[in-house]
């Protein structure tokens, strides 16, 4: 300041002849500005909380309830019966308990993609974020925390323990075997390229595995087979969208895919759908004229929807979401009414 006093300044002397003028009374030092300013005055700010956590001493907001729903995902929640609910169908076991079987089945499939659904997004929160179709997630938009996620899973693995101990954990064993094979996918096979995708087929097949155990049928072969490949068309054909959609920073082994090796893969997957699921219908010792109609027609069925499926994915650019997929395609909807009406009509 060179001795001049910021609130007071001392009057300059006009002449040599006026005395000085006296001294100036001491004022308290001021602050630099660099430290202190109007701008920020005020109490002191707090830190905001990281994404995804609840500030201190704040109680879980009214939306927590809805965040767990969303993290649960219930609209998938449709394949679970969708594949358990087939084994019943194909062997014409309706009775009740047999219904009852599959309903608990079912049920327990539900908590455990459940549990694999929060696990799943508590692990892949950072990299959800990167992804803009996933980073509306409760977990990584920070609607929820991961503490709350965490005691949420615990919840609902308490409850699915229970109701396989209810049952018997030797008829339930592709529910535990779907849970172990899906901890390791959380922790490392989904970073491996092929090896995700077949991972995330072989829990439809576990589905359809559990749904021949509860209605104490033997599994086919030719059948499991089928699940495996039309699977297979499905993710794979999910992968095909984010490898176009995104980089890739949120999904590792999306490097070890290329659009024109998900493509190739793709029609293996539709071919392989088409000749199993062609077999197992034609594989009874001694078909009757309705046997061989019905097998014709559900084949003429399962072939179209193959084709349509394909058209959707490489033409229409559909496939990111397979389930919103052949939920919201009228003529895979189609696809899905004819098959309920011949089931029916041969029940």
């Amino acid at each position: 300041m060179h001795g001049v006093n910021p609130v007071a300044p001392a009057a300059r002397p006009s002449s040599p002849t006026v005395p000085p003028a006296s001294p100036p009374i001491a004022s308290p030092p001021i602050a630099s500005p660099a430290l202190s300013s109007p701008a920020t005055a005020g109490p002191p700010a707090t830190a905001s909380p990281a994404p995804g956590q609840t500030p201190a001493g704040e109680k879980h907001a009214p939306g927590t309830a809805r965040a767990l729903l969303r993290l649960s995902r219930p609209y998938q929640w449709a394949k679970n019966p969708l594949v358990i609910v087939v084994p019943a169908v194909l062997v014409h076991r309706s009775a009740v308990h047999a219904a009852l079987a599959v309903l608990w089945a079912t049920a327990l499939f539900t908590l455990a993609s459940v549990a694999v659904y929060v696990l799943n997004d508590l692990t892949d929160r950072e990299r959800d974020r990167l992804n803009p179709a996933k980073s509306h997630r409760p977990l990584a938009s920070g609607a929820l925390s991961p503490r709350a996620a965490w005691t949420y899973l615990a919840g609902v693995a308490t409850a699915l323990a229970a109701g396989v101990a209810l049952a018997s954990p030797a008829r339930a064993w592709p529910v535990l075997a779907y849970l172990a094979l899906n901890l390791a996918y959380s922790y490392h096979l989904k970073h491996v390229a092929l090896v995700d995708s077949f991972v995330v087929a072989l829990g439809f097949v576990l589905r359809a595995v559990q749904g021949y155990l509860v209605i104490g049928a033997r599994p086919s072969s030719w059948l499991l087979l089928t699940v495996l490949s039309s699977c297979m068309l499905l993710v794979l054909g999910k992968r095909r969208r984010e490898l176009l959609d995104v980089a890739g920073e949120h999904r590792p082994a999306l490097a070890g895919y290329s659009v024109q090796l998900i493509d190739c893969l793709t029609m293996i997957s539709a071919t392989l759908t088409a000749v199993a699921v062609g077999i197992y219908l034609t594989a009874a010792p001694e078909p009757s004229g309705a046997a061989t109609a019905f097998a014709f027609l559900t084949l003429t069925v399962s072939v179209f929807a193959v084709f349509r499926y394909l058209q959707v994915l490489l033409v229409g650019g559909g496939g990111a979401d397979p389930v919103r997929t052949l939920l919201r395609d009228r003529l895979l909807i189609g696809c899905g009414v004819a098959w309920a009406g011949l089931f029916a009509f041969l029940s």
